[in-house]
C-alpha cells in the first residue's frame, strides 16, 4: 500500500512540475526580418511567413535595388530549428521564398489559406493544411481572417491574402493582420477578438506603375488602426527590408510622435529583436 501511495505521489509531483514548466513557457514574438516572425506561444514555436533569401537575391520590385535590402541577423538553419508549425499568410516571395521551401522539412506542419493549396502541394509539403475559418491546434485556437492587399486593379494583381488570430487559455490574444490595407473588416476583427497584441505590416508598399495605390498600411493607416485598437499593443513590422516599401521605422516613429503615440502603445522592433508578450 505504501508503495502505491509513493508511486501516486511521485506521479502527482511529476504532473505538477510539468504543469509548472508549461505555465512558465515564454511568450514572445521575434522579428526575424520584414514580415518573418518567430512566435513562442502555447508552449510551441511558430514560424510565420519565412523569407530566408540572402540580401539581393530577388529582383527589384520598385526599380531601386534588389531584395531583400538587408541580410538576415541569424543563419536560416537557426531560424527553422525546433519549429513546430509554419503559418503562411500568402505566397508572395517576400512571405515565402525558395530558400524557405528548401530549408524547411517537407513534413513540418504548415497552415495556409485556401488559395495556396496547389502551391504547397507542388512544393512537396505533406502536412500542409488549408484553414478555411478556424481550428484548434495543440490547444491554440487559430482563426483565419481575409485581408485586402490593395484596391482596384492593384488588388486584382495582388491576389488573396490572409491574417490570423492566435488564442489560448491564459494567453494574450494575438491578431496578425498580414499584408492588408486598413478596412472596416480589420476594424470588425479587432472588435470581435479584442486582441492584446496586433501585428501590422506597416511598410507602405506600392507596386511599380501604381505608385499612388498602397498595398500595405502606411503611416496614416497605421495610426488609424492604433486609434481603433482598444487595449491592444501594436507591433509594426514589414519595414526597411524591401525596395518597394516606403514607410520606414524612422518615418513611422516620426508620425507616431506627431500624434503623441508612445512606445507603451506602438512597438517597432528591429530585425532580430524579441518582444515579450504580457497578459
Amino acid at each position: 500500500m505504501k508503495k502505491v501511495i509513493l508511486v501516486v505521489a511521485l506521479m502527482l509531483s511529476t504532473a505538477l512540475s510539468f504543469g509548472q514548466i508549461n505555465s512558465n513557457k515564454k511568450l514572445t514574438i521575434q522579428l526575424v526580418r520584414n514580415a518573418t516572425l518567430l512566435i513562442e506561444y502555447g508552449g510551441k514555436k511558430i514560424l510565420l511567413d519565412p523569407m530566408l533569401s540572402p540580401k539581393g537575391a530577388i529582383d527589384s520590385w520598385a526599380g531601386i535595388q534588389k531584395n531583400p535590402t538587408v541580410e538576415l541577423k541569424m543563419p536560416k538553419e537557426e531560424i527553422v530549428k525546433g519549429v513546430d508549425l509554419v503559418i503562411v499568410t500568402h505566397t508572395h516571395e517576400d512571405h515565402f521564398d525558395q530558400p524557405a521551401s528548401k530549408t524547411l522539412d517537407k513534413s513540418i506542419e504548415l497552415i495556409m489559406q485556401p488559395a495556396d493549396k496547389d502551391f504547397f502541394k507542388k512544393e512537396g509539403f505533406v502536412n500542409a493544411t488549408v484553414l478555411e475559418d478556424q481550428k484548434v491546434w495543440n490547444g491554440i485556437t487559430i482563426s483565419r481572417i481575409e485581408g485586402q492587399h490593395g484596391t482596384g486593379e492593384v488588388l486584382k494583381k495582388m491576389g488573396e491574402t490572409s491574417g490570423f488570430v492566435l488564442q489560448a487559455k491564459n494567453h494574450p490574444t494575438v491578431y496578425i493582420v498580414g499584408d492588408a490595407i486598413w478596412t472596416e473588416d480589420v476594424k470588425k476583427t479587432i472588435k470581435k477578438f479584442k486582441p492584446d497584441y496586433i501585428v501590422v505590416n506597416s511598410g507602405g508598399a506600392v507596386i511599380k506603375g501604381y505608385e499612388n495605390t498602397s498595398i500595405l498600411m502606411e503611416e496614416a493607416q497605421t495610426m488609424t488602426l492604433i486609434g481603433e485598437s482598444g487595449k491592444a499593443k501594436v507591433i509594426a513590422v514589414h519595414m526597411d527590408a524591401l525596395d518597394h516599401c516606403f514607410t520606414t521605422r524612422a518615418s513611422l516613429k516620426k508620425k507616431a510622435a506627431e500624434v503623441k503615440i508612445g512606445i507603451d502603445k506602438l512597438l517597432i522592433p528591429e530585425d532580430g529583436e524579441v518582444i515579450t508578450l504580457l497578459h
